[in-house]
């Protein structure tokens, strides 16, 4: 698509979506490859035995079209909801290719969700087919019977009595391996996703099968202009994110998939650091998507005087700022600059880095990715002055913006602002056109007259030699209106003390400012978060 000799400019101001009158992920991301090159690697799976299945572009058509058929005989059609509640593998993508190429909606669920948090959703999307294995039909068996009514369970292990469900065998399915795919719009529903619910109950966010497209431009800047050495290299994709959220499923999956590159299938159930750099050493991974959550652990916790082989070409990792300590670290021990992207459920990947063309700027998200148009707001919708603090806004046009919240038309309403989707994310354009990202319009600290951002401050905090996680967020106070409260996790060596306190609180004073240090410091095990990795601050107020 682009080479490092062009300027960002000049690849913003010349790109135009090309978005065919017809369009089907399902094919996209498979029979298409199946037809062109069908020997092709498409997944390597890992299984927890330690085995690995390579599976190539044919097979994994003809696992969906058996998948579709057998969807098709239970009576699944065109825009009719089906949860997918397994980890990353075979499996997993056979399920989402076969409804696509049904036209169907698929709704990844993540398998951290426990039954009460997977009977809101399978209500409010009205799921009446759930594919899973027979520890997510446990989960499924505990929800409220009336839920269940009318649910019917797959389970890829085969099917099970006690839990009342049919048989997704993939080596067992007798269908036909031919399957005529739905001739979709690239604007007809194919993924509902509902987000984290960092500012209140979960919403399903409809997207269409443009989605994909829309993500493609972003995908070739975060893995540092992906297209220009695609075919020049073996390239091996990989992510820790789980395949239910945006990140881990369209980010990594899909758009390798797109591109005819394989992926690994691999997700631990608890994050290793140390097997994680082991993984992608035995399997040598050219690129992956981190997120801030998995380069914290491993920066904290990377395996001294390891002789592992790192065969990475591009790193990305978004959710939240990832500031000086983590970047540096990753060109360090990584080998790559981290390139950090910017997004949500609603319309993901609208700003990235990209250190090919452009200098890595810590603590900012990046500049728009070309075909979307990003500015800051005001709350008339009017666009801010450089350096104004304002709320991050996405014009309407990009293909990756969603359709809707599914059942929701007030929030689907109040989501827009004129011709802007409003994030719900306070920042400032610089004079160079990077956007900052600043906070959560809930997470901006109002103390002393002062607006403060976490993001800062917990950057800062993870420089002190003690601190292994942090997050920050404003506590109540009848002087200052707010307080800086920090909570922190020790790293290992480090014993909680009034004087460690007191260092860390002098250590912000000094390296940042004196209106912006932790007037309070609270030592926890771990921090909550969201399934995705986003530290859930309201949590903590």
């Amino acid at each position: 698509m682009w080479d490092q000799n062009l300027t960002y400019h000049h690849i913003y101001n010349n790109f135009k979506w090309n978005i065919p009158d017809n369009y089907n992920i399902g094919y996209d991301i498979c029979e298409k490859w199946a037809n062109k090159t069908p020997n092709r690697p498409a997944i390597i799976d890992l299984l927890s035995s330690g085995k690995t299945n390579t599976t190539s572009f044919r097979t994994l058509n003809q696992k969906a079209n058996k998948v579709s058929n057998y969807l098709k005989y239970f009576g699944i059609k065109k825009g009719d909801r089906v949860g997918i509640l397994l980890p990353q593998s075979l499996e997993c993508i056979v399920s989402h290719i076969a409804v696509f190429k049904l036209g169907g909606i698929s709704v990844p669920l993540f398998l951290l969700f426990g039954p009460d948090a997977l009977e809101y959703r399978i209500s409010d999307a009205n799921i009446k087919v759930l594919i899973t294995d027979y520890s997510g039909a446990k989960k499924i068996r505990e929800i409220n019977r009336d839920v269940q009514n009318g649910l019917t369970i797959f389970t890829i292990e085969g099917s099970n009595q006690k839990l009342d469900s049919l048989s997704m065998n993939l080596s067992d399915l007798k269908q036909s391996t031919d399957f005529i795919y739905e001739k979709t719009k690239p604007d007809e529903p194919a993924l509902l996703l509902y987000t984290s619910g960092t500012t209140g109950p979960p919403k399903g966010v409809l997207h269409a099968h443009r989605v994909l497209l829309g993500h493609l431009p972003a995908f070739d800047f975060f893995l540092d202009l992906f297209s220009s050495y695609k075919n020049e290299i073996n390239n091996l994709l990989w992510t820790p994110a789980d395949w239910a959220w945006i990140g881990g499923l369209v980010n990594i999956l899909f758009s390798s998939l797109h591109h005819g590159v394989p992926v690994l299938a691999y997700r631990f159930e608890k994050f290793n650091p140390s097997k994680a750099i082991q993984l992608m050493s035995n399997f040598k991974v050219t690129g992956s998507f981190l997120p801030p959550t998995a380069l914290k652990m491993l920066r904290t916790d990377f395996p001294k005087g390891t002789s592992k082989k790192l065969y990475l070409k591009s790193v990305a990792s978004g959710g939240e700022p990832l500031g000086t300590e983590l970047l540096d670290w990753g060109k360090k021990t990584l080998g790559v600059n981290i390139n950090e992207i910017y997004g949500q459920t609603e319309c993901n990947l609208v700003l990235s880095s990209c250190s090919k063309i452009m200098k890595p700027r810590p603590g900012i998200a990046g500049r728009p990715v070309p075909g979307n148009i990003v500015s800051i707001v005001n709350q008339n919708g009017e666009e801010c002055k450089k350096g104004e603090l304002g709320a991050i806004a996405i014009k309407r046009g990009s293909p990756q913006m969603f359709l809707k919240y599914w059942n929701n038309p007030q929030a689907t309403k109040e989501k827009f602002f004129k011709d802007w989707l409003i994030t719900g994310d306070k920042g400032v354009i610089e004079k160079d056109g990077w956007i900052k990202f600043i906070a959560r319009d809930d997470d901006v600290i109002t103390s002393a007259g002062y607006r403060i951002g976490p993001g800062p401050i917990e950057d800062c905090l993870m420089k002190h030699p003690s601190i292994s996680m942090a997050a920050v967020i404003g506590k109540d106070d009848l002087l200052r209106t707010q307080i800086i409260k920090a909570f922190i996790v020790l790293n290992k060596g480090f014993k909680e003390s009034d004087n460690l306190k007191l260092d860390i609180q002098s250590f912000v004073k000094k390296k940042l400012s004196a209106h912006e240090y932790p007037r309070e410091v609270e030592v926890v095990k771990k921090l909550p978060v969201t399934s995705t990795g986003k530290i859930l601050r309201r949590n903590l107020r």
